[in-house]
């Protein structure tokens, strides 16, 4: 089976989103404004977007790509592919 790619550089990016939810919850913590702390949830889910179209092309790219090359598992990686992108329209 081939080996899963390596999401490491992602980690800083993380990292941030992980810094931003902090700031939101001082935010709250702190009080302030409404659309000030909504602009931030904001900024941190297109973070995560982002990130999630950077792991899906990875996927794609990588075990689908694979998958289909190979002639084995190309029918699973179709089918995970619907079910992603059902799960991401629900």
């Amino acid at each position: 089976m081939p080996k899963n790619p390596d999401h490491s550089a992602q980690l800083n990016r993380i990292n941030r989103i992980i810094g931003q939810l902090q700031g939101v919850k001082r935010m709250i913590e702190d009080k302030e404004y409404c659309p000030n702390i909504l602009t931030q949830t904001k900024a941190i889910a297109s973070a995560l977007r982002s990130l999630e179209c950077t792991l899906l092309d990875g996927h794609i790219n990588h075990c689908v790509k694979n998958a289909f090359e190979k002639k084995s598992g190309a029918e699973e990686k179709a089918n995970e592919l619907v079910e992603i992108f059902r799960a991401r329209l629900k």
